[in-house]
């Protein structure tokens, strides 16, 4: 049963880290890790913000799973070990699911950036019709 204890220490780890990254704003947009809902990925503050705000709590599930599947390794029965390693697993993914709920909550608070100017023009507002010199003429 000593392997069912590592199970949510291991997990534990991993997540916790996650968290702690997410919380200090050091996860980076382009990889895979980090909350990543549709409002999350709206823009890069957006997923700063949705990662800080659910970085603490997915800490905190981390260390949860972590202190259980030790508890887990200390129990002197098989079913103690069991109920350690669930109790830590549940509160792992319980604390990670708020967290995520948080954090897509506060990345739908971060307003939509502006539209980046099409290439070639500096945001003129020509009109509808694009840049005078890049129109045809009757004339050609």
């Amino acid at each position: 049963m000593f392997a069912l204890a590592l199970v949510p220490i291991l997990l534990g780890l991993l997540v916790a880290w996650g968290g702690f990254l997410g919380w200090r704003e050091k996860l980076p947009r382009d990889r895979g890790a980090g909350l990543r809902t549709a409002a999350t990925m709206a823009s890069d503050e957006a997923f700063r913000l949705g990662n800080k705000v659910a970085g603490l709590p997915t800490l905190a599930g981390g260390l949860v799973a972590v202190l259980a599947g030790i508890g887990g390794l200390f129990s002197p029965t098989t079913g103690g070990t069991v109920i350690a390693a669930v109790i830590g697993l549940l509160g792992l993914a319980g604390l990670v699911i708020g967290g995520a709920a948080l954090g897509t909550k506060a990345a739908a608070t971060v307003p939509a950036p502006e539209p980046a100017a099409p290439a070639g023009c500096s945001g003129c507002a020509c009109g509808a019709g694009g840049c005078g010199v890049l129109q045809k003429t009757a004339e050609a």
